[in-house]
This record gives C-alpha cells, sequence and structure tokens, in this order.
C-alpha cells in the first residue's frame, strides 16, 4: 500500500489572531476573545485567548470572571466581544489558499484542515516539508496569519503533530519516526482522548503513550468498550486508515426574505423569523450538520445592516432552540429600533457534523 502524505493545518488562537491583526497594537497585550451572555456584566466565557493571556492560565471554556481575575496584574488586558462575521471572512480567504495546494482538501472547522499531498509531492516527505512551508508563507503573506502544519502518514498522527510545536509550528513526523514521536507523549495528545479517559488511565499509572501501549486489546476492550478499546489500540501504535475526504468550507447556513412590508412590529417579524428558521433548520438537517451560534440579520429601509449574534452553550440542530433563540436575538434587536426593517434573515454558523460528537473514534 503506497505511503500517503497528510497534512493537518490548525490556526492558532485563530478569534484572538484576527483580532491582533485587525489592531496590531494588541499584540503584546493579554487578549481574550469572550462569549458575553445575555446576563450583562462579565457573565459569559472565554472562546479564545492569545499566549500571552494563556501564560496567565486563561483558556476557552473558562467564565470570564476567572479569566479577569488570573489577569489582575496585567491592567493592559483586553477583552473582547466575538465578531464571527469578520472570523468567517478571514477563515474563508485562507481555505481558499489552502485548498490550491492539496490533492484532497478536507475542511474540518473554521480554522483547521486536512490536506492529502501525496502525488503533489511524488510521496517525497522532504517535499512535503517545503509544501508545508510554502503553504505557511503563503497564508502570512495573503491574510497576516500564522499556522502550525503537522505532516504525517495519516490524518490521527498528522492532527497530534501539527499540536507540537504551537504557535506557528510544522512537524514532520516521516513512517520510520511514528514510534519515536508518539512514545514520549502524554496520553492526552490522542485526539478523543479527554479528562475522565486520562483519570481512569492515571488510576492505571499510566500517563505516557509507550506506557498505553503496554496494554492488550482485550484488557482496553473490557475497560473502554470495543470502539474505544479498538481506536485508542491502534491510535497509541500510530494506526489510522482514515482517508483525507473532499470536503468543501461550508460556513453557515442563512435564508434572508424581503418583507411584505416595511415593519418594526415585534409580532408580524416573530412569525417572519419563526418561517426563516425552518427553513434555515431544514437544511442544516438535509446536510446532517448542528450548530453551535444563531445569528439574525436586518437590512433596514434605509439600506444599513445590522445583525445579532449568540453562541449556544453546546452545539445542536433542535429548531425549538433555534427558534427561541432567534426569537431572543430579535427582541433584543428591536429595544431601540427607530427605523423600518426591509429584509429579515436568520443565519447558523460554528458547524459540526453529526455523527460521532461524543465518540471518541471521531474526533475530526
Amino acid at each position: 500500500m503506497e505511503t500517503r502524505i497528510v497534512f493537518h493545518i490548525d490556526f492558532d488562537y485563530f478569534y484572538a489572531q484576527c483580532e491582533e491583526i485587525r489592531s496590531p497594537e494588541l499584540r503584546s497585550k493579554p487578549v481574550c476573545v469572550c462569549v458575553f451572555s445575555d446576563r450583562g456584566g462579565d457573565s459569559g466565557a472565554i472562546a479564545t485567548a492569545n499566549y500571552t493571556a494563556r501564560k496567565y492560565g486563561v483558556k476557552s471554556g473558562i467564565p470570564i470572571i476567572f479569566a479577569k481575575k488570573r489577569l489582575e496584574e496585567r491592567k493592559d488586558a483586553v477583552f473582547l466581544p466575538v465578531d464571527f462575521d469578520y472570523y468567517f471572512e478571514m477563515s474563508e480567504k485562507t481555505m481558499e489558499i489552502i485548498k490550491d495546494y492539496a490533492d484532497v482538501f478536507e475542511y474540518v472547522g473554521k480554522d483547521e484542515a486536512y490536506l492529502d499531498v501525496t502525488k503533489r509531492v511524488d510521496g517525497d516527505f522532504k517535499k512535503a516539508s517545503h509544501l508545508a512551508q510554502q503553504i505557511k508563507n503563503s497564508i502570512r503573506d495573503k491574510t497576516k496569519l500564522s499556522c502550525s502544519i503537522g505532516i504525517s502518514p495519516n490524518k490521527l498522527i498528522s492532527k497530534i503533530a501539527s499540536d507540537f510545536k504551537k504557535p506557528d509550528g510544522l512537524t514532520l513526523v516521516s513512517p520510520d519516526k511514528v514510534e519515536v514521536f508518539l512514545e514520549p507523549l502524554k496520553i492526552r495528545a490522542i485526539p478523543g482522548i479527554g479528562k475522565k479517559t486520562e483519570k481512569r488511565f492515571s488510576e492505571m499509572n499510566i500517563e505516557t503513550i509507550q506506557e498505553l501501549k503496554k496494554l492488550d486489546i482485550f484488557t482496553l476492550n473490557k475497560e473502554f468498550g470495543r470502539k474505544s478499546g479498538t481506536y485508542m489500540f491502534n491510535a497509541v501504535r500510530g494506526i489510522d486508515n482514515e482517508p483525507v475526504k473532499e470536503r468543501e468550507a461550508r460556513i453557515q447556513y442563512s435564508k434572508i426574505t424581503t418583507l411584505k412590508k416595511d415593519s418594526k412590529d415585534y409580532q408580524f417579524l416573530s412569525e417572519n423569523i419563526i418561517e426563516l428558521c425552518k427553513e434555515v433548520h431544514d437544511v442544516v438537517i438535509k446536510n446532517n450538520r448542528m450548530f453551535k451560534s444563531i445569528g439574525i440579520h436586518f437590512v433596514q429601509s434605509d439600506l444599513s445592516n445590522k445583525s445579532k449574534s449568540r453562541m449556544l452553550r453546546s452545539p445542536t440542530a433542535n429548531l425549538d432552540e433555534l427558534q427561541k433563540n432567534a426569537i431572543q436575538l430579535l427582541k433584543e434587536a428591536l429595544e431601540n429600533q427607530t427605523i423600518t426593517i426591509r429584509r429579515l434573515g436568520v443565519k447558523v454558523t460554528e458547524l459540526s457534523e453529526v455523527q460521532g460528537q461524543s465518540d471518541i473514534t471521531h474526533y475530526f
């Protein structure tokens, strides 16, 4: 079987890096991009923090209030609200650049993708390393974004490798170096192994991939079930036959309608929102997707635009959830609305596949 050459490309601290590009004066400061909740004040969570903020223990998912405490001594710390439209625009630009270098391009999310480049580099890992550097240079020249790239014979190792020297890393793991690369790593390096599994292994005095390799398949299956056990048994040996599958970047699903009359009446607009949500939901279901962010969009009578969005706690494909949140956004948007609205839209972003969400074997 021919050796494949697979890249995993991961943009570094993506949202915060986008903000640094937009406002270069932020580069020396701790930057936290926040999803503020509707409760006001500092209620909400960190979406992404740059590396300066991370040195103080700030990471994605922690409450904003904790992040502010950890950054107390840094009077220059910056807390910004998420700006999804801008990040998606940056993502689309970058994905267009990356696609040109691939035999097969697989979009994973707004800040990561897999490329199969086997034919392009004639199966030569040295050429692959040069190609990866070209991609990094091209992205930096055209968008100023830095990214980390992992190169290996499969998706699993490339994903681990892209995380190995962040930020702005390039890690090559040729077939003869797979074992040497994997064995010293902590088991958390394996995609899909979370806190619970790590804790269980810790109780078994297993911390590294090398130690985990000593467990036979029967023990793993008994402890974690056949599917997860088999996945882990193969993963620690760097075995992954999943091909890179052609998947285009699909950033969002949206529907917009021109209203029968210009209006700022809540009742009238909410009826239209409900219908738009159904249409968007149909597309979501048809494409086997879930969404984590919901937005509404107005084109006002003077042709100016207004939009509002919110991030959910976890991805969903639920119509009620979509309608309830869109209606809430509509209420908030209408609070100080003086101009009538001509066109109304609903969009969902932060898309992910329905399958394998909580399944350890589906880490991409």
